[in-house]
């Protein structure tokens, strides 16, 4: 906030004729965070724009944010927002919509300043919540999690204004963050000032305060930091660091040259899994950081796996979208957003990359790589096989397409993995899809877009005619993909058989889940196990008790665990609800199992397969 003293003749000229290095066009946007004097879990935030000359501008907190394909209305979260002028009376400010507030008499606004809540606190309570990488976290004297969409705002016209942000932070924190520091004249001690030359470097850049657990290594020319905040210190940034190490090293050599960063930061929350934790589990990429949140409650070897599999994909998005994107996504729209129709490529190649690099680099071996194809292939049918990929894309944030965004993490993938032995095939194995994403990270790159429309001529032009057949059937076409057809052509088949799976969970995919309205516990949809059937369950069931315990979220946990030690002959009584009927549901556990398609090599292969496969693989 800034601090003028006129005499009152002096204050009544500077009202009516504003000093030009005081104008909110011609200085940074000053934000203040509060991170010592919380209240209820909430934050103060007061935002200093500078003098304005409009009598009457707008305060906008984002709708959504690049990378969430979600329209979350993170204005949802501030209180208590009042505007003040130069003699610290409040003005005018009108609630427009839930992310906009309307300021009249501008001219005279000093600063802005509200309350910020955490969103992890509300997951259990909302139908939609934010997803949990992209929210926030504010625990007194523990820990703050913070995506800055969800704290500071921008003003009309002024997304291109820099930003200084000052945290005041408890004693002891550390910031852990890919923002750069600002020195400032008078620095006060425990408050930390960090600079962004745009409205999009502090979306970009999420920090997190807490006592420092972080670990540093270089992968090739890239400084990366691990930081970690799990309460019951069940792990720390040295217990995974080895191995996200070799993950990263890993990527770094299967990437060759591309390379759009010289530090990269990993913010892993742990969540403890009690009241108010996150339950939202996964990451968001950002151009040189990724947000984690995961159970602190996970094994080792679950930690390690899934800590691969998401940060290797958040990682592949330095590629795209943040080295190759359209416009929709390089001019990006907070709260007005036009969405792009690559997310085939944005989120589909990149989750392809984060497992063929895998086997790529000898992580995993052949039929592991396989099975999570086969795996993929399975999951996308739970999906509308017969939607037009683009045409979800372009319209993600409305019904019915957004209930199908998940596709792209599985038919997504799939496309990628289609396109790869499309062009490795027509290439004679010299080419494959990361040549390809080379080719237009020169062509393009982060300060230089395509036309949302020109990709695909862009692609075919690059490659092959075969190319534009694809995408025209099956990306811009609704035709489902007939997988068999391209992996014949690396000589390997599908086959069906019974996997093993727990009573009411798949590895770490429960057959269950919580409606947060009532917090009644339900049976997803999804292809349930032989057992589940057995008893007679059906998606949509409410389960009420098992075995005459009640099933709440008090208790889930407990029943869950308990449910790994049944045997085949042990008897099952289950209450439910259907339909508003309640029905009781006996039978004995069994053995629990489900179909699944696997996929392995045929038994006799030409060489050409061979070597179209050995290309693919580890070309």
């Amino acid at each position: 906030m800034k601090k003028l003293i006129f005499t009152l003749l002096a204050a009544s000229i500077v009202a009516c004729t504003p000093k030009v290095n005081d104008l909110a066009t011609s200085m940074p946007i000053e934000t203040n965070i509060d991170l010592v004097n919380v209240k209820n879990d909430m934050v103060h935030v007061s935002v200093d724009p500078g003098r304005f000359t409009a009598e009457s501008i707008n305060f906008y907190i984002p709708k959504t944010v690049p990378g969430t394909y979600s329209n979350n209305d993170y204005g949802q979260f501030i209180e208590n927002l009042t505007a003040y002028d130069y003699n610290n009376k409040p003005l005018q400010a009108t609630s427009v919509d839930v992310n906009t507030w309307k300021i009249d008499n501008a001219t005279q606004l000093d600063r802005i300043e509200y309350d910020v809540n955490d969103s992890f606190d509300t997951e259990g309570e909302v139908e939609d919540p934010v997803f949990s990488p992209a929210g926030s976290n504010i625990e007194a004297n523990k820990d703050f999690f913070l995506n800055l969409h969800m704290f500071v705002g921008y003003f009309d016209n002024l997304k291109e204004q820099s930003y200084l942000l000052h945290f005041k932070h408890p004693s002891g924190f550390e910031a852990s963050t890919s923002l750069h520091k600002a020195t400032t004249k008078a620095q006060e001690a425990n408050t930390d000032t960090f600079l962004a030359n745009r409205y999009f470097e502090v979306t970009d850049n999420p920090i997190m305060y807490s006592k420092p657990d972080s670990q540093t290594f270089s992968v090739n020319d890239i400084e990366v930091t691990l930081s970690v905040y799990s309460p019951n210190k069940v792990y720390s940034a040295v217990s995974i660091k080895n191995e996200m190490e070799k993950m990263m090293k890993a990527q770094k050599t299967f990437l060759g040259d591309i390379n759009s960063t010289k530090t990269y930061n990993i913010l892993l929350f742990l969540g403890a899994m009690e009241k108010g934790d996150p339950t939202g589990f996964g990451a968001l990429e950002h151009h040189t950081s990724t947000t984690v949140v995961l159970p602190e409650t996970m094994p080792k070897e679950d930690m390690v796996k899934t800590m691969t599999d998401v940060v290797s994909h958040e990682f592949f998005h330095i590629v795209t979208p943040l080295t190759v994107h359209s416009e929709e996504i390089q001019y990006f729209d907070y709260n007005n957003p036009k969405m792009s129709e690559h997310l085939w490529m944005y989120e589909g190649v990149t989750e392809y990359f984060a497992n063929l690099f895998q086997i790529n680099q000898g992580l995993i071996d052949e039929q592991d790589f396989y099975d999570r194809i086969a795996t993929k292939i399975q999951n996308s049918k739970r999906y509308n096989d017969s939607l037009s990929f683009t045409k979800m894309s372009k319209n993600v944030l409305v019904e019915p397409y957004k209930d199908q965004y998940a596709n792209v993490y599985e038919k997504g993938a799939l496309i990628g993995m289609c396109l790869d032995i499309i062009i490795r095939e027509e290439s004679n194995g010299e080419k494959g899809i990361l040549w390809l994403m080379k080719q237009l990270s020169k062509e393009y790159g982060m300060d230089k877009s395509f036309k949302d429309d020109e990709l695909f001529d862009k692609i075919v032009s690059l490659t092959y005619p075969e190319v534009r057949t694809f995408f025209n059937t099956y990306v811009i076409g609704d035709t489902p993909i007939p997988y068999d057809e391209f992996l014949n052509k690396a000589g390997l088949t599908f086959h069906t058989e019974a996997k093993e799976t727990g009573f009411f969970l798949n590895g770490q995919i429960p057959y269950i889940d919580v409606n947060p309205q009532n917090n009644e516990i339900f049976v997803r949809k999804t292809a349930l196990n032989s057992s589940m059937k057995a008893l007679g369950l059906k998606s949509g069931d409410v389960i009420k008790s098992v075995n005459g315990t009640e099933f709440t979220m008090e208790n889930i946990r407990n029943v869950i665990i308990g449910s790994m030690s049944w045997q085949p002959e042990t008897e099952v009584n289950m209450v439910i609800n259907r339909d508003g009927e309640e029905l009781t549901l006996k039978g004995k556990v069994g053995s629990p199992s489900i179909e699944v398609d696997k996929i392995a090599k045929m038994e006799t292969t030409t060489p050409q397969q061979d070597t179209l496969r050995e290309a693919w693989l580890k070309g």
